[in-house]
């Protein structure tokens, strides 16, 4: 681990639509809903019919990133798309939506589905939090929606955050505008997140940086990992 002073000088990482520059004191790394019923064949993903194979194919980048953040002494956001298990923080609109044959609560391949504490629910073995890693269980779409997120931020001065994780357009898009809307800068890592539908990725990826970076900005984690103290 670096020390603080290290870890307070500026770093500038080549992105669109403009470099991205940031302190490591103030940036937090985050890493949205890399849960096994998403991730992993046999899961809940994989059972609605999508090719889960697209989504552990970023795997091994995203394990380069965690990596090289936690040598540099970075923070470490993990999140969880997660309910309690009576589904009282689960509108009735979002578990009703669409025509799927397993719905948020119903026992799927991996134990009850998008269920704290459910086996499905938990984070893939390569990226699992170590202890003082923060882990936000989420009841949305969005990382600050009904959590504790943006106090915890605020009370590390966190200003900046990069993000990485699924899906490209909907877990992530979404906490990216939560994170722009209440002030911070965000730099989405476009070979570490991905989506069961390609096109989908590409034009959250247009969008975000898109007018001048109106939702953040984008880089590959090439760029990041050459800027990183070592």
């Amino acid at each position: 681990m670096n020390s603080p002073s290290s870890r307070s000088q500026p770093v500038t990482v080549v992105a669109q639509p403009f470099d991205f520059s940031f302190d490591l004191a103030s940036t937090a790394l985050v890493i949205i809903d890399m849960q096994r019923d998403f991730i992993e064949p046999g899961g809940f993903g994989e059972s609605l019919g999508n090719d889960v194979s697209l989504l552990s194919a970023i795997v091994p980048a995203c394990r380069n990133v965690l990596a090289a953040w936690r040598r540099a002494g970075g923070v470490v956001v993990h999140t969880r798309e997660a309910h309690e298990a009576d589904l009282s923080d689960c509108p009735p609109a979002k578990r009703d939506r669409g025509k799927p044959s397993l719905r948020i609560g119903d026992v799927g391949p991996m134990g009850r589905i998008l269920v704290k504490g459910e086996p499905g629910n938990q984070i893939i073995a390569e990226l699992a939090p170590l202890p003082g890693e923060i882990v936000i269980d989420k009841p949305g779409k969005g990382a600050f929606y009904g959590t504790a997120l943006h106090t915890t931020l605020q009370q590390l001065n966190i200003s900046h955050l990069i993000f990485m994780g699924v899906t490209t357009e909907v877990c992530v898009q979404t906490s990216m505008r939560e994170a722009n809307d209440r002030g911070y800068d965000g730099l989405l890592l476009v070979d570490c997140t991905e989506s069961y539908f390609p096109q989908f990725k590409t034009a959250t990826i247009a969008m975000t940086h898109a007018q001048g970076g109106i939702v953040g900005w984008t880089a590959t984690s090439e760029h990041l990992l050459g800027t990183l103290p070592a």
